[in-house]
C-alpha cells in the first residue's frame, strides 16, 4: 500500500512544490475566509442589536419625558411594539429601563398580576400598540423570526410622568446582513478556484526558474568524468542556496581533482621507484645466469631489502590514505625513544627525555615515526644526533636535531611530500625513495599531532613533533 502511494506521489520537485503550495494556500484561504465571514456576521448582528437598542431607548426616553405614545412611536419601517401597564413605584436606586439580556417582560394590566387573562404569545389588541407589517405574535429570546426573516429585538421598560408603565419592544431585521454574508461566502467560493489556479501557475513558473541552475549543474556533472576533472559546474550569480551548492560542488571537484592528480603522481613515482630495484635485480640475475662467478648474493640481497622496504612504505601510505585507524592505547613514548636511540647507528645519539612520558596512539606506528626521524637525522648530520622530549601545555614535544646543512625555508613544506628528495639528501640517502618524512607527517597527523622543520641553534636542522599527551588511561 505504501509503495503504491509513493508511486502515485509525483517525484518531481517542481510538482511536489506546486501541489504543496496550492494545498497550503487553499487551507489558508478557506480559514481566512471563514474567519472573515464570522467577523462580518458578528459585526452585522452587533450593528442590528445596537440599532434596536437605540430605537427602544429613544422611544422609552420620549415616553419618560411625557410624550404621548402616538407621538413617541416612529413613523418609519422600524418594528416597534408598545405595551402599557399600571403605575409602578420605582425606588431611587432602581433603573426604570432594564438592560437587554433576558426575555422581555411586559408589565401586567391594572388589577391583574397574570396579564389580565392575556395569553403568553403577547398578541395584544391594545390601543397603544403599533404594528408594522403584522402583529407581533411570538417573541423569542433576543432573536425573533417574522415572515421567515430574523429580527433582533431590544426591550426597555419606561414609566411616564402619570405613572403608566410601558414596555417597548424595538426590533431590527437582520435578514439583509445574513443575505450579505451568504453572498460574500458564495463569491469567495467562486473566486477560490481561480485564485488557486493562479497560485499553482506562479509556483510552477517560479520553481522552474529557480531549478534551472540545478538542471545545468546536473548536466555538467553528468558530463564530467574521471578523465577530465578540470571542468567545473556553472555558478549562478545569485547568493542563494543554489549558488552555494554550485560553489560547494566546484570546491569538491577541485579537491577531487587534486586528490586524483596526487594519486596519479604517487603511482607514477611508485612505479619509477619500484622499477629501479627490479631492473637492478634482473640485470644481476641475468649476469649471474651467464657468468655464475660474477653473481654477488650480498648485493642482490641489498636490492631485495630495498625493494621490500619500499613495498612496505607504499602499503603503509595506502592504508593511511584509506583512513585505517587502529585502536589507540597508552604508549610509553620515553621507552620508545630509548629503544630507538640504542640501535646501532653511524653517529652517536644524545638523548634527553623524562623518566615517564605517555601518549595515546599505536605503538608500532609511533615507533616508525621515531625510527624515520632518527634515520633522517643520521643521513644528514656531521657529528651527532640530538633527541629531546618534554611535556608542554598538555602535549608531548619531541625534537630531533642534527648539525648538517639544514633545510632551506622554501623547502620546509615540500620536504614532507612523497618521493621528495633534496639534492643533498639524494647524494647521502643511497637507495632512499623519499618517503621517510612523508610517512612521519601522515602518521603524526593520524595521531592528532603536527610536525615542523626549524633551524637548530648552532646550525643544522631540527624536526619538532607535537603529540597530544595523556597520563590517565
Amino acid at each position: 500500500m505504501a509503495s503504491s502511494v509513493r508511486g502515485l506521489w509525483p517525484q518531481s520537485v517542481r510538482w511536489r512544490t506546486t501541489l504543496f503550495a496550492t494545498a497550503v494556500s487553499a487551507f489558508a484561504l478557506v480559514a481566512v475566509g471563514a474567519l472573515v465571514l464570522l467577523l462580518l456576521r458578528a459585526n452585522l448582528a452587533g450593528t442590528a442589536q445596537d440599532r434596536a437598542e437605540l430605537a427602544a431607548r429613544e422611544i422609552a426616553t420620549a415616553l419618560a419625558d411625557g410624550t404621548p405614545p402616538q407621538r413617541a412611536l416612529p413613523h418609519d419601517d422600524e418594528l416597534v411594539v408598545l405595551i402599557d401597564g399600571p403605575a409602578t413605584d420605582f425606588g431611587e436606586d432602581e433603573d426604570p429601563v432594564p438592560r437587554f439580556g433576558g426575555e422581555p417582560r411586559p408589565a401586567p394590566p391594572p388589577g391583574d398580576d397574570d396579564h389580565g387573562g392575556r395569553d403568553d404569545g403577547h398578541d395584544y389588541d391594545d390601543s397603544y400598540t403599533k404594528k408594522v407589517g403584522r402583529v407581533l405574535t411570538e417573541v423569542r429570546f433576543d432573536t425573533v423570526k417574522i415572515d421567515g426573516k430574523p429580527h433582533r429585538f431590544a426591550a426597555i421598560t419606561a414609566q411616564a410622568p402619570d405613572g403608566t408603565c410601558f414596555v417597548v419592544y424595538a426590533g431590527v431585521s437582520t435578514a439583509v446582513g445574513e443575505e450579505a454574508v451568504g453572498k460574500a461566502a458564495r463569491y469567495m467560493l467562486l473566486a477560490l478556484a481561480p485564485v488557486l489556479l493562479v497560485i499553482a501557475g506562479v509556483t510552477w513558473l517560479v520553481t522552474r526558474r529557480a531549478l534551472r541552475p540545478v538542471a545545468a549543474i546536473r548536466a555538467e556533472l553528468a558530463a564530467i568524468t574521471a578523465g577530465d576533472l578540470s571542468r567545473r559546474v556553472p555558478e549562478p550569480g545569485s547568493r542563494d542556496e543554489i549558488g552555494d551548492l554550485a560553489r560547494t560542488t566546484n570546491a569538491t571537484l577541485a579537491q577531487l581533482d587534486a586528490a586524483v592528480s596526487q594519486q596519479r603522481r604517487f603511482i607514477a613515482d611508485a612505479s619509477h621507484e619500484l622499477r629501479s630495484p627490479i631492473a637492478t635485480i634482473r640485470a644481476r640475475l641475468e649476469v649471474g645466469a651467464e657468468h655464475p662467478g660474477l653473481l654477488r648474493p650480498a648485493e642482490l640481497l641489498d636490492d631485495v631489502v630495498r625493494l621490500q622496504r619500499l613495498a612496505t612504505d607504499l602499503l603503509l601510505l595506502a592504508r593511511l590514505d584509506a583512513g585505517e585507524r587502529p585502536p589507540s592505547r597508552a604508549v610509553d613514548l620515553a621507552g620508545l625513544l630509548r629503544e630507538a636511540a640504542a640501535r646501532p647507528a653511524p653517529y652517536p645519539v644524545r638523548l634527553e627525555v623524562p623518566e615517564e612520558l605517555t601518549v595515546p596512539g599505536v605503538r608500532s606506528r609511533l615507533e616508525r615515526v621515531l625510527t624515520n626521524l632518527l634515520d633522517n637525522a643520521q643521513h644528514h648530520t656531521s657529528t651527532a644526533v640530538w633527541v629531546t622530549a618534554r611535556v608542554s601545555g598538555g602535549h608531548a614535544v619531541i625534537e630531533v636535531a642534527d648539525d648538517g646543512p639544514g633545510v632551506p625555508v622554501a623547502e620546509r613544506e615540500r620536504v614532507f611530500g612523497r618521493f621528495v628528495r633534496l639534492d643533498e639528501a639524494r647524494s647521502r640517502d643511497e637507495g632512499g625513495a623519499g618517503l621517510g618524512l612523508a610517512i612521519v607527517a601522515d602518521l603524526v597527523a593520524a595521531h592528532g599531532g603536527t610536525v615542523e622543520v626549524a633551524d637548530r641553534p648552532g646550525g643544522g636542522a631540527l624536526l619538532r613533533v607535537t603529540l597530544p599527551a595523556s597520563r590517565d588511561f
